[in-house]
């Protein structure tokens, strides 16, 4: 077994510094280390979407990423997406339009959609179904997901 070495990470705008096996799993660290357990672990092999991060700014499967890939950059987790005062846009329209089921796979959903409308602010459905097309959900038949991400593209302020 390897040993372990400092990786420093920003996590939701925080540093933070951890001493971990180069290989451990991103979603392990974010789950584990920092006790952020919106990342959920579905099928730990990049096929469901329930443990996407965004890693300075791109969407990504934490379960496939080694931490030392990783080392240096910033992370942003559901957990860093509302502000202590209120759900971010896309949160707010999951809530008010159906877009959450039983929300094992809303957190990874909210970040490809946030994914989605940074670098595509007016998407157009197939453009949504594209974006989130990485994530499953069991619960629905992804209707409301799509509305929600659609519905929040109309709004004035996305972020």
């Amino acid at each position: 077994m390897s040993h372990k070495e400092e990786f420093t990470l920003k996590i939701n705008g925080e540093t933070k510094v951890f001493l971990a096996h180069p290989m451990e799993r991103l979603l392990d660290t974010i789950r584990s280390d920092e006790n952020l357990t919106g990342t959920k672990e579905g099928c730990g092999e990049g096929e469901c979407g329930a443990c996407s991060v965004l890693v300075n700014g791109k969407l990504v499967n934490s379960c496939l990423i080694p931490i030392s890939q990783v080392a240096s950059s910033e992370i942003e987790t559901i957990e860093g997406v509302a502000n202590s005062e209120s759900l971010a846009p896309i949160q707010k329209s999951f809530l008010e339009n159906g877009g959450a089921q039983c929300g094992f796979c809303t957190p990874g959903m909210v970040l490809a959609a946030i994914s989605l409308l940074r670098d595509n602010p007016a998407p157009n459905l197939e453009e949504v179904k594209t974006a989130l097309s990485g994530n499953l959900c069991r619960c629905t038949g992804y209707k409301k997901i799509f509305e929600s991400t659609l519905i929040c593209s109309q709004m004035e302020d996305q972020q």
